[in-house]
């Protein structure tokens, strides 16, 4: 099993930044694909973005130049550095896992952690 623990979100006003934490831990061998989901309120999950472990990213378009992905995998942890937020960005972000980067990015990842609160102020 692979635990994620996501740490980082908060409050902020509109035009703010936040940085987005998720640290992996237990059978993390060949896990290639971290990312992050968002769910808002009365809408589907949505993949935010997701990196493979040499560094391929993805983003979804609408925080295309404001969100940056990163991972440090001495450290097992992927990072989401979100500036310019705004409203819309309000949801509950979810760290992800999988071995098969096909898995993040376009179906359903493995392994989800248990959802960190961003909510931005108008």
């Amino acid at each position: 099993q692979v635990q994620l623990v996501e740490s980082g979100g908060g409050l902020v006003q509109a035009g703010g930044s936040l940085r987005l934490s998720c640290a992996a831990s237990g059978s993390i061998f060949g896990i290639n694909a971290m990312g992050w989901y968002r769910q808002a309120p009365g809408k589907q999950r949505e993949l935010v973005g997701a990196i493979t472990r040499s560094g391929t990213t993805k983003y979804v378009d609408s925080v295309k130049g404001r969100f940056t992905i990163s991972r440090d995998n001495a450290k097992n942890t992927v990072y989401l550095q979100m500036n310019s937020l705004k409203p819309e960005d309000t949801a509950v972000y979810y760290c992800a896992a999988d071995r098969i980067w096909t898995k993040v990015v376009e179906t359903t990842p493995r392994y989800w952690g248990q959802g960190t609160q961003v909510t931005v102020s108008s």
